[in-house]
């Protein structure tokens, strides 16, 4: 009998579907069968309904609200690949839930997202691949290989497109200090200034902008951050942007998780256009959104993974 040749197969949970499928399409592969479905109780049920045996598996699921349940269900489709003797189980997770919990800010915090790296590398995977970290050190929570990847390519794509005309007049903006690093990047590749919004923030979900640091009069300002959740930082930059002399603003983040109205307040606020990826799935958004697919990055890197090439150099 001749031996089984080592195929990659390419599974989705339930969070993604739009985004699996495009990264499926862009692989060549057709989605693997696997139904994640509900006892009448509520516990998840995972069915594999083909062979895994000594194949390398990539799982997509992004920890999207409901967070809990999106990432449970990865949890018990690692397991069913792991006892179904997969030879490597990757996890590609394109939004990295409980990343903004990764220090004790105060005595008493949890470091859950310490713990969802401990629970992921448990249930059975060898790999993670994500996308925009909130912070680049839970790298170090994991003892298994985590390639981060990052969102930039995509945007200035998008935004040159847009804006080949106006392109001297953009100065992409850091919300806060912590944001400084990824919008140096995303101003470095666009050849244009960058400025920082000096925040506080008095509570959690709460933001306050004390002071700019940079010109953006007559500027085209280009907010660029991670996560936009509530929306209440960027609606504060943006307010603090308009006073200072912008006179079009500019909201770009990686995952658009959109909770309670935040998808109101920013159709509301001064911020004229709002660019997101698809990590996020998100449906029925206004004429003010506009959604830029990461899939293609994700699966050239998903097969750079399989052939042991560089990951790296896609961001070069």
């Amino acid at each position: 009998m001749p031996f089984q040749r080592n195929d990659l197969k390419f599974f989705a949970g339930n969070s993604n579907l739009p985004l699996a499928q495009k990264v499926a399409e862009y692989l060549g592969l057709r989605l693997g069968d696997c139904q994640v479905s509900r006892f009448s109780d509520g516990e998840i049920n995972v069915r594999i309904n083909e062979t895994v045996r000594g194949h390398d598996v990539f799982v997509l699921q992004s920890f999207s609200p409901p967070v809990n349940e999106n990432i449970m269900e990865l949890l018990v489709m690692v397991d069913a690949f792991k006892r179904a003797s997969a030879n490597s189980i990757a996890v590609v997770i394109p939004y990295f839930g409980y990343a903004r919990q990764d220090r004790k800010a105060k005595g008493r915090d949890p470091i859950t997202a310490k713990l969802v790296a401990n629970i992921i590398t448990v249930a059975g995977a060898t790999r993670v691949l994500t996308i925009d970290l909130h912070a680049e050190q839970i790298q170090g929570f994991f003892d298994i290989p985590l390639d981060n990847l990052y969102s930039f390519p995509v945007f200035i794509e998008e935004i040159t497109r847009r804006y080949s005309n106006f392109k001297k007049d953009i100065a992409v903006v850091s919300p806060d200090v912590g944001a400084v690093r990824r919008a140096s990047k995303l101003a470095e590749k666009l050849q244009v200034p960058l400025a920082i919004l000096d925040k506080r923030r008095p509570a959690d979900n709460i933001a306050e902008v004390v002071n700019i640091i940079g010109d953006v009069k007559g500027k085209i300002a280009l907010m660029f951050d991670d996560i936009i959740d509530t929306g209440g930082t960027m609606i504060q930059g943006a307010q603090a942007l308009k006073r200072a002399g912008a006179v079009r603003i500019l909201a770009c983040a990686t995952h658009g998780v959109l909770s309670g109205n935040a998808v109101e307040k920013i159709q509301n606020s001064e911020i004229d256009e709002v660019y997101i990826t698809d990590t996020v799935h998100q449906k029925n958004l206004p004429s003010k959104f506009h959604v830029v697919s990461i899939a293609n990055l994700l699966g050239e890197a998903i097969m750079r993974i399989r052939k042991n090439l560089s990951v790296s150099i896609l961001f070069k």
